[in-house]
């Protein structure tokens, strides 16, 4: 039986709809799948600093991020939501699992590869190791499943591994967790540049959308999304990715195949197609939006992190301790 479920997004900035359909919506689904399993859904400021972060601005972007989460549909009833780093014990195993882990691995990351040559001053350390930190973000509360995406395999691999790692080295101590894929997600492309990832930190702003964007700049940005010279509509990511990505996004917003989605526009234009799926965007992020401005500044908001980040601490130093008398830090107690 599921008893945890573990994970979190990173507020280095707005979140955009590929957040959404890649991560949040698993997350709800999850929420009312698993009825009796204890959750904790968390914004990973931690992992936000191993780039420049301006102070305010992040600030602002963990409360975004944390009311973003409940507008969306995580029920604080029913989930522990809370500030990474108002937990301590997520960075102090994060230094076990250094210690756990060697370099050599680390650099194997891909994430780690693919933002190194984006960097253009220096490269923290975090940027190495932040993997171990996401590892004890995970083996902190014994999760049994941890919701990722494709793009994900290699980090919960490696968590895997060092806790398997630690398990043999000093017994049993972390429960060793599995993947939970939605198979309905897909990941979510660049409106300007079909071929890369969505993301909030790129320079054109039409490559993406925001959850908190204005109804006529979704529409905008949907209008002016990339596709070809073809007229027909169908999915083809090799040969139509920018068709095929606009596809995908139909069918995380309708709950629609995308089989339905080329039936229904068999005969109709790019124009059409376009004009209908920012339609749609706009009606579904109305409530989400107006869910989110209520609670955005609201008391109701520091309740609900007050009380994820006291169960997370309870859950969080009952593991620390186990592994810090196991490893032989500190006073015998």
């Amino acid at each position: 039986m599921v008893k945890r479920i573990v994970s979190g997004v990173q507020p280095s900035g707005k979140l955009t709809i590929g957040n959404y359909l890649g991560a949040i919506k698993s997350f709800v689904k999850l929420q009312d799948e698993y009825e009796g399993a204890e959750f904790f859904f968390f914004v990973a400021d931690l992992h936000a600093i191993t780039v420049t972060q301006d102070r305010l601005k992040l600030r602002q972007s963990i409360r975004e991020v944390a009311a973003m989460y409940i507008a969306c549909g995580l029920d604080p009833d029913k989930v522990n939501i809370f500030i990474q780093s108002e937990v301590p014990a997520h960075n102090q195993l994060g230094y076990i699992m250094e210690s756990t882990a060697y370099i050599g691995e680390m650099e194997r990351m891909t994430q780690y590869k693919d933002k190194r040559q984006r960097q253009v001053e220096g490269i923290k350390t975090s940027l190495l190791t932040y993997p171990a930190l996401m590892a004890a973000d995970i083996l902190l509360y014994d999760a049994n499943l941890v919701p990722i995406g494709d793009d994900q395999d290699q980090h919960l691999e490696l968590t895997r591994m060092v806790g398997e790692r630690f398990n043999n080295q000093y017994g049993n101590t972390f429960e060793i967790p599995k993947a939970y894929y939605n198979k309905d997600v897909v990941r979510i492309m660049s409106l300007a540049d079909p071929l890369k990832k969505m993301s909030k930190s790129d320079e054109i702003e039409r490559s993406f959308i925001l959850l908190d964007d204005e109804p006529n700049r979704i529409k905008n940005k949907i209008g002016s999304a990339v596709t070809d010279s073809d007229t027909k509509i169908y999915f083809d990511k090799e040969n139509k990715p920018g068709i095929s990505n606009l596809l995908s996004i139909y069918a995380g917003f309708s709950d629609k195949s995308v089989e339905e989605i080329e039936k229904l526009y068999e005969n109709k234009s790019y124009q059409e197609f376009k004009s209908d799926l920012g339609n749609l965007i706009v009606d579904y992020l109305k409530p989400i939006q107006e869910r989110y401005k209520e609670i955005l500044n609201s008391k109701y908001l520091d309740e609900v992190l007050d009380r994820g980040r006291d169960r997370a601490i309870i859950i969080s130093n009952r593991k620390l301790e186990k592994v810090y008398h196991k490893v032989g830090l500190g006073r015998k107690k």
